[in-house]
Order: C-alpha cells, then structure tokens, then sequence
C-alpha cells in the first residue's frame, strides 16, 4: 500500500508506507540523503529512520538550516559525552545544549581537563564518529528518565528533570 507524500514546493509522490525520511531523500538523489541531518514530518522533527506510516508532508533539513545545526549540535553534545564518559568514567554530565554557534557541556571532575585530556577527547570523538553506530532518540517519561539517569548515577540529570 503507498502513502502520499507533499513536499515543500507542494509536489506530492507516492511511496511505499513505512518508508523513512533517508529513504525518500536518497530516492530524489544520493547527495540529498547524504547531506540530510534531520526530517520534519507533519510538523514535528523525527530521526532520519522514522517509519512514515501514512499520508504526510515533509521537510528534509540540512546541516545549513537552523534545525539541521540545532540537530547535528545536539547530537555532537552527546558524542562529546560518550567521549568524555569513556575516557573519565567518574565524570558526572550535567547539560549540553545546542546554543546559536555550536554547543557546550557542562561536566563535574574533580581535577580540571588539562589540554592532554582536551586532545584525548578529542581524539575519542574522532573514534567514536568512525564507528558508524546507530543512535535512536528514545522518548521516556519524565519518571523513566530519572529512573534511568538515578542507576547510572548521573545526579545532575535527575536533578534537572525533578
């Protein structure tokens, strides 16, 4: 069964349902869906793998929009803190927002990072960003969330939700 898909300039295609967002990029053209960093899809952004189940309207957003760098920030502010927590395991992350020029985190060590710890940072994200892995946005409650965050031990996300 197809689902009608519209796009920005109100064109419409027919594509198979459950089709993600990377899908119908890469179907318009291989540069597309490279450059992609983030969809929206009736209204709300969604992960590049979101499974389109019916008729929708669509928006592919490069890394050149302000929801594309907002997106990819994010993201990095994560990468950033699975860098630091493999390389630091006792740090303790706080918050790492997307601001207007890029991002920042916020972590507690008890000794400063010296520029060494800069460059191995560095270098891990640098790793970790080879890896290709899958990251998947997971959406929890707000009781999930500090139940997750309370066994990792991370106090200043729990603090933050409650």
């Amino acid at each position: 069964m197809n689902i009608k898909i519209k796009f920005p300039d109100g064109s419409v295609k027919e594509h198979p349902k459950f089709i993600s967002p990377l899908e119908i990029a890469e179907s318009i053209s291989h540069g597309l869906a490279k450059q992609t960093v983030v969809a929206e899809i009736n209204g709300r952004l969604v992960d590049l793998d979101f499974k389109i189940e019916g008729d929708a309207e669509i928006k592919l957003y490069k890394f050149e929009s302000k929801e594309g760098q907002e997106v990819y920030w994010h993201s990095t502010a994560h990468l950033l803190a699975q860098a630091v927590k493999g390389l630091f395991p006792k740090v303790k992350v706080a918050i790492g927002p997307a601001i207007e020029n890029g991002f920042y985190y916020d972590f507690d060590k008890e000794v400063p990072f010296t520029d060494k710890d800069l460059e191995k940072i560095e270098q891990k994200m640098k790793e970790l960003s080879k890896e290709n892995a899958i990251y998947n946005r997971q959406e929890l409650t707000k009781a999930e969330a500090i139940k997750l965050f309370a066994e990792m031990k991370e106090d200043y996300k729990v603090e933050l939700l409650e």
